[in-house]
């Protein structure tokens, strides 16, 4: 099966959350370029070792913990079965896995996403309710305060508002053909099936998962970031599989961020009126590639689990 797809990415905006026709750029946009590897120019964050031990670096700790281990130490807050960490990798120090240190000093900015200037707080609550399926923690909560602490300590040193090599995910351009369903999932079963499962199930030790679950009931849901294939496919060829990124083609790359995201998964927060039709033309149709409220395999996808 074969789908190709038009990219509907919009380099700029009309409309501040009050105020129209001002045109205003998505400045939380994580797809971008990508710094010079072989350069290695990337701001390096502290080491745990340079931490202070008074309580600015016990809650610079708190939040390494959520970060890592975010089910167990934010439980309220989380819906399925990952962490922050799965996302932005090596405790969110990565480069080109929209590490922390690249994100703290960016904020306060404007995000398509919700139509208004967001504080770095209320990006961090997006991502529980989105990425994590469950509910924002509150701004001013112990939470968010950790999570904020962590960040700010990796970005010491980093100047503010200015964009750093390795903040993004790299983009990746959409193959001439399309992406193909079912070179996805060859790709699948050969570079990711042995961590994520051969249904996306993920991988558990006991309670806890040791890989994440890439879509079903566990896994992110329809409003998350990574819902588009064209986010998937970056994280993937600059990250995956885990400890060889940059191994796939950007074919490749596509193909099985195609495959992971036309399964079902938790529905997107945002439903309106309870229509997939309804919230796809709001939130979905101009979000990038992505297969919410399409038809796929006979069965319309969104209609969450």
């Amino acid at each position: 099966m074969k789908i190709q797809k038009s990219a509907f990415l919009m380099i700029a905006l009309a409309a501040t959350a009050h105020a129209d026709n001002i045109a205003m750029e998505d400045q939380s946009q994580i797809l971008t370029r990508a710094g010079d590897p072989a350069s290695n120019r990337y701001f390096q964050p502290p080491q745990e070792s340079e931490l202070p031990d008074n309580a600015y670096g016990q809650l610079v700790q708190q939040g390494r913990a959520i970060f890592v281990d975010t089910k167990k130490h934010a439980p309220d807050y989380v819906g399925n079965g990952l962490a922050c960490a799965n996302c932005h990798l090596e405790q969110g120090r990565k480069a080109n896995s929209a590490p922390l240190w690249a994100a703290y000093n960016m904020y306060p900015a404007y995000r398509k996403k919700n139509d208004k200037v967001n504080s770095y707080a209320e990006r961090v609550q997006g991502c529980f309710q989105f990425s994590m399926n469950g509910k924002a923690p509150e701004a001013d909560g112990p939470v968010i305060a950790a999570l904020s602490a962590y960040s700010y300590w990796l970005a010491t040193g980093a100047p503010t508002g200015q964009e750093l090599p390795g903040r993004a995910y790299p983009e990746v351009p959409q193959p001439e053909g399309g992406y193909d369903l079912a070179k996805g999932e060859q790709v699948y079963a050969a570079q990711c099936s042995v961590c994520h499962g051969s249904n996306g199930e993920g991988q558990k030790s006991g309670d806890d998962y040791v890989f994440p679950p890439l879509w079903g009931a566990d896994s992110f849901n329809w409003g998350a970031g990574m819902h588009r294939i064209n986010t998937a496919a970056a994280f993937i060829k600059e990250n995956m599989p885990l400890g060889k990124g940059g191994t796939l083609s950007d074919e490749d790359a596509w193909n099985v961020a195609a495959f992971m995201n036309s399964h079902e998964r938790p529905q997107d927060p945002r439903l309106i009126d309870g229509s997939v039709e309804k919230t796809r033309d709001k939130y979905h149709a101009k979000d990038g590639v992505n297969l919410y409220g399409q038809t796929v395999n006979g069965k319309m996808l969104g209609k969450g689990l």
